[in-house]
Protein backbone atom coordinates (compact mmCIF):
# COMPACT_ATOMS: atom_id res chain seq x y z
CA UNK A 1 0.00 0.00 0.00
CA UNK A 2 3.04 2.28 0.42
CA UNK A 3 2.35 3.30 -3.33
CA UNK A 4 -0.94 4.27 -3.23
CA UNK A 5 -0.39 6.01 0.39
CA UNK A 6 2.03 8.20 -2.29
CA UNK A 7 -0.99 8.57 -4.35
CA UNK A 8 -4.14 9.40 -2.30
CA UNK A 9 -2.84 13.28 -1.84
CA UNK A 10 -2.36 13.65 -5.39
CA UNK A 11 -5.59 11.69 -6.42
CA UNK A 12 -7.50 14.09 -3.82
CA UNK A 13 -6.39 17.51 -5.31
CA UNK A 14 -7.26 15.97 -8.42
CA UNK A 15 -10.78 15.14 -7.16
CA UNK A 16 -11.34 18.50 -5.20
CA UNK A 17 -10.62 20.52 -8.53
CA UNK A 18 -12.70 18.16 -10.45
CA UNK A 19 -15.73 18.90 -7.83
CA UNK A 20 -15.71 22.48 -8.80
CA UNK A 21 -16.47 21.59 -12.43
CA UNK A 22 -19.95 20.15 -14.00
CA UNK A 23 -20.77 16.60 -13.72
CA UNK A 24 -19.22 13.70 -12.07
CA UNK A 25 -15.52 12.36 -11.22
CA UNK A 26 -14.85 8.40 -11.84
CA UNK A 27 -11.74 6.20 -9.44
CA UNK A 28 -11.09 3.46 -11.65
CA UNK A 29 -8.57 0.45 -10.32
CA UNK A 30 -7.40 -1.65 -13.00
CA UNK A 31 -5.89 -4.95 -12.22
CA UNK A 32 -3.87 -7.13 -14.50
CA UNK A 33 -5.00 -10.61 -13.94
CA UNK A 34 -2.27 -13.55 -13.31
CA UNK A 35 0.64 -10.69 -13.04
CA UNK A 36 2.11 -12.73 -9.75
CA UNK A 37 2.26 -15.66 -11.92
CA UNK A 38 4.23 -14.22 -14.85
CA UNK A 39 6.50 -12.58 -12.63
CA UNK A 40 7.35 -16.22 -10.45
CA UNK A 41 7.66 -17.66 -13.97
CA UNK A 42 9.57 -14.88 -15.65
CA UNK A 43 10.57 -12.53 -12.81
CA UNK A 44 9.98 -9.45 -11.58
CA UNK A 45 11.57 -7.41 -14.50
CA UNK A 46 9.71 -9.34 -16.85
CA UNK A 47 6.71 -7.86 -14.88
CA UNK A 48 7.59 -4.56 -14.49
CA UNK A 49 7.89 -4.29 -18.45
CA UNK A 50 4.45 -5.47 -19.05
CA UNK A 51 3.12 -3.12 -16.65
CA UNK A 52 4.92 -0.24 -18.30
CA UNK A 53 3.45 -2.01 -21.73
CA UNK A 54 -0.08 -1.76 -20.38
CA UNK A 55 0.37 1.88 -18.51
CA UNK A 56 1.21 2.93 -22.43
CA UNK A 57 -1.75 0.88 -23.87
CA UNK A 58 -4.06 2.53 -21.39
CA UNK A 59 -2.88 5.92 -21.90
CA UNK A 60 -3.73 5.94 -25.50
CA UNK A 61 -7.21 4.82 -24.99
CA UNK A 62 -8.41 7.73 -22.24
CA UNK A 63 -8.08 11.06 -22.71
CA UNK A 64 -5.12 13.71 -22.29
CA UNK A 65 -6.99 15.04 -18.55
CA UNK A 66 -7.44 11.47 -17.49
CA UNK A 67 -4.66 10.88 -14.60
CA UNK A 68 -3.16 7.43 -14.96
CA UNK A 69 -1.14 5.95 -12.02
CA UNK A 70 0.65 2.65 -11.47
CA UNK A 71 -0.58 1.64 -7.68
CA UNK A 72 0.97 -1.77 -7.51
CA UNK A 73 2.49 -4.55 -8.83
CA UNK A 74 -0.45 -5.56 -10.53
CA UNK A 75 -2.66 -2.84 -10.49
CA UNK A 76 -3.53 1.09 -12.05
CA UNK A 77 -5.00 3.59 -10.13
CA UNK A 78 -7.21 5.92 -12.94
CA UNK A 79 -8.67 9.24 -12.26
CA UNK A 80 -11.38 10.76 -14.98
CA UNK A 81 -11.82 14.36 -13.53
CA UNK A 82 -15.18 14.74 -15.50
CA UNK A 83 -17.78 12.21 -17.18
CA UNK A 84 -20.86 12.80 -17.68
CA UNK A 85 -22.71 10.01 -15.76
CA UNK A 86 -22.17 6.18 -15.29
CA UNK A 87 -22.46 5.23 -18.68
CA UNK A 88 -19.46 7.46 -19.71
CA UNK A 89 -17.67 6.01 -17.10
CA UNK A 90 -18.16 2.38 -18.22
CA UNK A 91 -17.56 3.10 -21.80
CA UNK A 92 -13.56 4.27 -20.49
CA UNK A 93 -13.69 1.07 -18.48
CA UNK A 94 -14.82 -0.84 -21.71
CA UNK A 95 -11.81 1.23 -23.61
CA UNK A 96 -8.69 0.17 -20.93
CA UNK A 97 -10.38 -3.63 -21.33
CA UNK A 98 -10.07 -3.79 -24.69
CA UNK A 99 -6.91 -2.15 -25.32
CA UNK A 100 -5.55 -5.00 -23.13
CA UNK A 101 -7.23 -8.10 -23.51
CA UNK A 102 -7.67 -7.58 -27.59
CA UNK A 103 -3.80 -7.56 -28.28
CA UNK A 104 -0.94 -9.35 -26.54
CA UNK A 105 1.27 -7.16 -24.26
CA UNK A 106 5.06 -7.61 -26.13
CA UNK A 107 8.79 -7.49 -23.68
CA UNK A 108 11.20 -8.82 -25.63
CA UNK A 109 10.23 -11.94 -27.91
CA UNK A 110 7.72 -13.24 -25.04
CA UNK A 111 3.74 -12.04 -25.87
CA UNK A 112 1.81 -12.13 -22.43
CA UNK A 113 -1.69 -11.98 -23.12
CA UNK A 114 -3.16 -9.96 -20.55
CA UNK A 115 -6.76 -9.96 -19.19
CA UNK A 116 -7.89 -6.91 -17.07
CA UNK A 117 -10.71 -6.29 -14.55
CA UNK A 118 -11.88 -2.46 -13.60
CA UNK A 119 -13.61 -1.47 -10.61
CA UNK A 120 -15.46 1.87 -11.09
CA UNK A 121 -16.54 4.30 -8.25
CA UNK A 122 -18.06 7.55 -8.95
CA UNK A 123 -17.47 11.01 -7.21
CA UNK A 124 -19.82 12.49 -5.25
CA UNK A 125 -22.23 9.55 -5.54
CA UNK A 126 -20.26 6.75 -4.37
CA UNK A 127 -17.81 9.53 -1.84
CA UNK A 128 -15.69 12.57 -2.12
CA UNK A 129 -12.76 10.99 -0.19
CA UNK A 130 -10.13 9.74 -2.34
CA UNK A 131 -8.88 6.53 -0.14
CA UNK A 132 -13.06 5.63 0.01
CA UNK A 133 -13.48 5.68 -3.51
CA UNK A 134 -10.67 3.75 -4.19
CA UNK A 135 -11.78 1.22 -1.67
CA UNK A 136 -15.11 1.06 -3.26
CA UNK A 137 -13.67 0.81 -6.62
CA UNK A 138 -11.68 -1.77 -5.27
CA UNK A 139 -15.25 -3.48 -4.48
CA UNK A 140 -16.61 -2.76 -7.79
CA UNK A 141 -13.52 -4.70 -8.93
CA UNK A 142 -13.58 -7.83 -6.58
CA UNK A 143 -17.39 -7.92 -7.79
CA UNK A 144 -16.93 -7.93 -11.64
CA UNK A 145 -13.83 -10.62 -10.10
CA UNK A 146 -16.72 -12.72 -8.56
CA UNK A 147 -19.46 -12.47 -11.61
CA UNK A 148 -17.35 -13.12 -14.26
CA UNK A 149 -17.41 -9.66 -16.24
CA UNK A 150 -14.40 -7.65 -17.52
CA UNK A 151 -15.81 -4.35 -15.32
CA UNK A 152 -18.39 -3.13 -12.79
CA UNK A 153 -19.67 -0.45 -11.28
CA UNK A 154 -19.83 0.20 -7.39
CA UNK A 155 -23.60 -0.84 -6.07
CA UNK A 156 -23.88 0.15 -2.55
CA UNK A 157 -25.35 -2.68 -0.46
CA UNK A 158 -28.85 -3.73 0.88
CA UNK A 159 -27.93 -3.84 3.67
CA UNK A 160 -25.29 -1.57 5.46
CA UNK A 161 -23.32 -4.61 6.52
CA UNK A 162 -19.82 -2.46 6.62
CA UNK A 163 -22.27 -1.02 10.05
CA UNK A 164 -22.50 -4.94 11.56
CA UNK A 165 -18.98 -6.14 11.75
CA UNK A 166 -18.62 -6.40 15.57
CA UNK A 167 -22.36 -8.16 15.07
CA UNK A 168 -21.32 -10.70 12.50
CA UNK A 169 -18.29 -11.49 14.67
CA UNK A 170 -19.78 -11.71 17.72
CA UNK A 171 -22.78 -14.06 16.14
CA UNK A 172 -19.76 -16.54 14.35
CA UNK A 173 -18.48 -16.45 17.90
CA UNK A 174 -21.62 -17.53 19.86
CA UNK A 175 -22.01 -19.98 17.10
CA UNK A 176 -25.27 -18.12 16.03
CA UNK A 177 -25.51 -18.66 12.19
CA UNK A 178 -27.34 -21.51 10.39
CA UNK A 179 -26.09 -24.21 8.15
CA UNK A 180 -28.29 -25.44 5.71
CA UNK A 181 -27.71 -28.60 3.89
CA UNK A 182 -29.07 -28.46 -0.03
CA UNK A 183 -28.82 -32.20 -1.65
CA UNK A 184 -27.21 -33.65 -4.41
CA UNK A 185 -28.46 -36.12 -6.28
CA UNK A 186 -26.19 -38.47 -8.77
CA UNK A 187 -27.86 -40.03 -11.77
CA UNK A 188 -26.09 -43.08 -12.12
CA UNK A 189 -26.73 -44.35 -8.21
CA UNK A 190 -30.10 -42.84 -8.34
CA UNK A 191 -30.03 -41.35 -4.98
CA UNK A 192 -29.24 -38.30 -3.11
CA UNK A 193 -25.61 -39.09 -2.22
CA UNK A 194 -24.44 -35.70 -0.88
CA UNK A 195 -25.36 -32.03 0.62
CA UNK A 196 -24.07 -28.89 0.53
CA UNK A 197 -23.22 -26.92 3.15
CA UNK A 198 -24.66 -23.53 2.98
CA UNK A 199 -24.55 -20.47 5.71
CA UNK A 200 -27.53 -18.21 6.56
CA UNK A 201 -27.45 -15.06 9.14
CA UNK A 202 -30.53 -13.45 10.59
CA UNK A 203 -29.47 -10.34 12.47
CA UNK A 204 -30.83 -8.65 15.64
CA UNK A 205 -30.47 -5.45 13.91
CA UNK A 206 -31.39 -6.18 10.57
CA UNK A 207 -33.17 -9.57 10.26
CA UNK A 208 -31.84 -12.12 7.47
CA UNK A 209 -28.65 -10.93 5.75
CA UNK A 210 -28.31 -12.45 2.10
CA UNK A 211 -25.07 -14.88 1.84
CA UNK A 212 -24.61 -12.26 -1.23
CA UNK A 213 -24.18 -9.52 1.17
CA UNK A 214 -22.59 -10.96 4.47
CA UNK A 215 -20.02 -13.45 2.47
CA UNK A 216 -18.41 -11.24 0.58
CA UNK A 217 -18.08 -8.75 3.28
CA UNK A 218 -16.48 -11.56 4.83
CA UNK A 219 -14.14 -11.73 2.64
CA UNK A 220 -12.98 -7.77 2.48
CA UNK A 221 -12.68 -7.96 6.49
CA UNK A 222 -10.56 -10.38 8.78
CA UNK A 223 -13.74 -12.07 9.46
CA UNK A 224 -13.71 -14.41 6.50
CA UNK A 225 -11.32 -17.36 8.21
CA UNK A 226 -13.05 -17.58 11.21
CA UNK A 227 -16.96 -17.86 9.32
CA UNK A 228 -15.10 -20.81 7.33
CA UNK A 229 -13.97 -22.28 10.48
CA UNK A 230 -17.32 -22.12 11.89
CA UNK A 231 -18.71 -23.26 8.76
CA UNK A 232 -15.89 -26.44 8.68
CA UNK A 233 -17.03 -27.53 12.45
CA UNK A 234 -21.25 -26.75 11.73
CA UNK A 235 -21.07 -28.43 8.88
CA UNK A 236 -19.06 -31.38 10.18
CA UNK A 237 -21.05 -32.10 13.20
CA UNK A 238 -23.77 -32.94 11.52
CA UNK A 239 -22.46 -34.65 8.86
CA UNK A 240 -20.63 -36.83 12.34
CA UNK A 241 -24.71 -37.11 13.25
CA UNK A 242 -25.78 -38.96 10.01
CA UNK A 243 -22.55 -41.40 10.48
CA UNK A 244 -23.31 -41.87 13.79
CA UNK A 245 -27.17 -42.70 12.55
CA UNK A 246 -26.00 -45.17 9.94
CA UNK A 247 -27.01 -42.73 7.17
CA UNK A 248 -23.85 -41.18 6.10
CA UNK A 249 -23.90 -38.51 3.12
CA UNK A 250 -20.94 -37.02 2.08
CA UNK A 251 -20.75 -33.16 2.61
CA UNK A 252 -19.47 -30.40 0.63
CA UNK A 253 -18.02 -27.26 2.77
CA UNK A 254 -16.91 -23.88 0.46
CA UNK A 255 -13.78 -22.36 1.10
CA UNK A 256 -12.23 -19.59 0.65
CA UNK A 257 -9.00 -18.83 -0.83
CA UNK A 258 -7.80 -16.86 1.75
CA UNK A 259 -7.70 -19.38 4.65
CA UNK A 260 -4.94 -21.32 2.57
CA UNK A 261 -2.68 -18.40 3.95
CA UNK A 262 -3.39 -19.41 7.37
CA UNK A 263 -0.52 -21.20 8.70
CA UNK A 264 -1.23 -24.52 9.20
CA UNK A 265 -5.32 -24.43 7.72
CA UNK A 266 -4.82 -27.94 6.18
CA UNK A 267 -3.87 -29.44 9.48
CA UNK A 268 -6.27 -27.89 11.26
CA UNK A 269 -8.93 -28.89 8.90
CA UNK A 270 -7.63 -32.78 9.29
CA UNK A 271 -7.57 -32.23 12.91
CA UNK A 272 -11.66 -31.47 12.97
CA UNK A 273 -12.09 -34.35 10.91
CA UNK A 274 -10.79 -36.42 13.61
CA UNK A 275 -12.73 -34.63 16.39
CA UNK A 276 -16.00 -35.17 14.97
CA UNK A 277 -15.11 -38.57 13.43
CA UNK A 278 -15.88 -37.64 9.65
CA UNK A 279 -13.77 -40.01 7.41
CA UNK A 280 -11.43 -37.59 4.93
CA UNK A 281 -13.22 -39.46 1.93
CA UNK A 282 -16.51 -38.41 2.77
CA UNK A 283 -15.48 -34.29 2.80
CA UNK A 284 -15.56 -32.37 -0.48
CA UNK A 285 -14.34 -28.68 -0.45
CA UNK A 286 -15.59 -25.99 -3.04
CA UNK A 287 -13.65 -23.13 -4.15
CA UNK A 288 -14.42 -21.06 -7.12
CA UNK A 289 -12.24 -21.14 -10.08
CA UNK A 290 -11.54 -17.57 -9.88
CA UNK A 291 -10.97 -17.77 -6.22
CA UNK A 292 -8.44 -20.30 -7.65
CA UNK A 293 -6.58 -18.42 -9.82
CA UNK A 294 -6.35 -15.07 -6.81
CA UNK A 295 -3.04 -17.35 -5.91
CA UNK A 296 -2.22 -20.11 -8.14
CA UNK A 297 0.60 -21.81 -6.84
CA UNK A 298 -0.64 -21.15 -3.12
CA UNK A 299 -4.28 -22.88 -3.74
CA UNK A 300 -2.71 -25.58 -5.66
CA UNK A 301 -0.30 -26.83 -2.56
CA UNK A 302 -2.73 -26.82 0.07
CA UNK A 303 -5.48 -28.67 -2.04
CA UNK A 304 -3.11 -31.34 -2.80
CA UNK A 305 -2.09 -31.74 0.94
CA UNK A 306 -5.72 -32.09 1.10
CA UNK A 307 -6.44 -34.95 -1.55
CA UNK A 308 -3.01 -36.66 -0.44
CA UNK A 309 -5.38 -37.05 2.78
CA UNK A 310 -8.37 -38.23 0.88
CA UNK A 311 -10.63 -34.90 1.15
CA UNK A 312 -12.04 -34.52 -2.59
CA UNK A 313 -11.85 -31.04 -4.75
CA UNK A 314 -14.47 -29.51 -6.12
CA UNK A 315 -14.20 -26.63 -8.59
CA UNK A 316 -17.17 -24.63 -8.18
CA UNK A 317 -19.15 -22.09 -10.55
CA UNK A 318 -17.09 -23.28 -13.43
CA UNK A 319 -17.02 -21.48 -16.47
CA UNK A 320 -18.35 -18.16 -14.94
CA UNK A 321 -14.56 -16.76 -13.92
CA UNK A 322 -11.01 -16.84 -16.06
CA UNK A 323 -10.24 -20.22 -15.69
CA UNK A 324 -9.73 -21.79 -19.23
CA UNK A 325 -10.14 -25.55 -19.44
CA UNK A 326 -6.14 -25.78 -19.49
CA UNK A 327 -5.91 -24.45 -15.83
CA UNK A 328 -7.74 -27.65 -14.74
CA UNK A 329 -4.59 -30.06 -15.10
CA UNK A 330 -2.88 -28.29 -12.49
CA UNK A 331 -5.88 -28.34 -10.08
CA UNK A 332 -5.88 -31.56 -8.22
CA UNK A 333 -9.67 -32.09 -8.67
CA UNK A 334 -11.95 -34.57 -7.93
CA UNK A 335 -15.42 -32.71 -9.31
CA UNK A 336 -16.35 -29.78 -11.81
CA UNK A 337 -19.46 -27.92 -11.02
CA UNK A 338 -21.16 -26.73 -13.65
CA UNK A 339 -22.21 -22.87 -12.86
CA UNK A 340 -26.09 -22.87 -13.18
CA UNK A 341 -26.27 -19.81 -15.40
CA UNK A 342 -25.15 -22.32 -17.77
CA UNK A 343 -27.52 -24.88 -17.19
CA UNK A 344 -30.28 -22.64 -16.72
CA UNK A 345 -30.27 -21.64 -19.92
CA UNK A 346 -29.11 -24.61 -22.10
CA UNK A 347 -33.04 -25.63 -22.64
CA UNK A 348 -33.79 -22.13 -24.32
CA UNK A 349 -30.17 -22.01 -25.80
CA UNK A 350 -28.60 -24.33 -27.99
CA UNK A 351 -25.18 -22.96 -28.24
CA UNK A 352 -25.04 -22.50 -24.14
CA UNK A 353 -26.14 -26.64 -24.34
CA UNK A 354 -23.37 -27.40 -26.09
CA UNK A 355 -21.07 -25.78 -24.31
CA UNK A 356 -22.45 -27.68 -21.11
CA UNK A 357 -21.90 -30.85 -23.27
CA UNK A 358 -18.15 -29.97 -24.09
CA UNK A 359 -18.18 -29.27 -19.99
CA UNK A 360 -19.15 -32.66 -19.28
CA UNK A 361 -16.86 -34.14 -21.71
CA UNK A 362 -13.81 -32.84 -20.77
CA UNK A 363 -14.76 -33.40 -16.96
CA UNK A 364 -14.96 -36.59 -17.57
CA UNK A 365 -11.43 -36.81 -19.85
CA UNK A 366 -9.76 -35.36 -16.81
CA UNK A 367 -10.95 -38.21 -14.58
CA UNK A 368 -13.33 -35.64 -12.87
CA UNK A 369 -16.87 -36.11 -11.89
CA UNK A 370 -19.71 -33.81 -13.50
CA UNK A 371 -22.00 -31.83 -11.50
CA UNK A 372 -24.70 -29.39 -13.00
CA UNK A 373 -25.90 -26.56 -10.43
CA UNK A 374 -29.19 -25.09 -10.59
CA UNK A 375 -31.54 -27.60 -12.17
CA UNK A 376 -34.89 -26.46 -11.78
CA UNK A 377 -37.00 -28.59 -13.87
CA UNK A 378 -37.37 -31.93 -15.17
CA UNK A 379 -36.43 -31.25 -19.05
CA UNK A 380 -33.19 -29.65 -17.41
CA UNK A 381 -32.55 -33.10 -15.52
CA UNK A 382 -33.40 -35.45 -18.90
CA UNK A 383 -30.90 -33.27 -21.09
CA UNK A 384 -28.44 -33.97 -18.32
CA UNK A 385 -28.96 -37.42 -17.97
CA UNK A 386 -28.75 -37.95 -21.74
CA UNK A 387 -25.73 -36.08 -21.74
CA UNK A 388 -23.92 -38.40 -18.89
CA UNK A 389 -23.83 -35.92 -16.10
CA UNK A 390 -22.60 -37.77 -13.09
CA UNK A 391 -24.76 -35.32 -10.33
CA UNK A 392 -27.04 -32.91 -10.12
CA UNK A 393 -28.07 -30.08 -7.61
CA UNK A 394 -31.34 -27.66 -7.53
CA UNK A 395 -34.49 -26.70 -6.70
CA UNK A 396 -35.90 -29.50 -8.18
CA UNK A 397 -34.07 -32.09 -6.49
CA UNK A 398 -34.28 -30.09 -3.08
CA UNK A 399 -34.36 -27.03 -1.51
CA UNK A 400 -31.93 -25.79 1.26
CA UNK A 401 -33.20 -26.72 4.31
CA UNK A 402 -31.64 -26.74 7.95
CA UNK A 403 -29.11 -29.28 8.20
CA UNK A 404 -30.10 -29.92 11.84
CA UNK A 405 -33.75 -30.76 10.15
CA UNK A 406 -32.58 -32.36 7.15
CA UNK A 407 -30.53 -34.84 9.37
CA UNK A 408 -33.36 -35.76 11.65
CA UNK A 409 -35.67 -36.40 8.55
CA UNK A 410 -33.09 -38.66 7.13
CA UNK A 411 -32.36 -40.70 10.04
CA UNK A 412 -36.46 -41.27 10.96
CA UNK A 413 -36.51 -42.21 6.97
CA UNK A 414 -33.55 -44.70 8.15
CA UNK A 415 -35.40 -46.11 11.06
CA UNK A 416 -39.03 -46.56 9.23
CA UNK A 417 -36.87 -48.63 6.28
Amino acid sequence: MSELAHLLPAVQARIDRARQEPGLCAVLVVRLRGMREAQLRHGYEFGDEIMLAARERIVGVVRHVDLVYLASDDSFLIVLPTVRNRTHALLAATRIVGAIDDTPLIHGDRNWHGRVVVGVALCPPHGTDAELLFRRAELAHDEAVRIGEPFACYEPESTPVEILYGELRDDIAANKLEVMFQPLYDLRRGKVVSVESLARWKTATYGEVPPSDFVPFAERSDLIVPLTRWSLNASLRHAAALHRGGRPLDVAVNLSPRVFAEQGFAEQLLGALDIWGVPADSVIVEITETALLTDLDMSVRVLRRLRDRGIRVAIDDFGTGYASFAYLRHFPATELKIDRTFVDAMVSDSRTEQVVRAMIEVAHRLGLEAVAEGVENEETLQRLVAMDCDMVQGYHIGHPMLAADFVAQRLAAGSVA
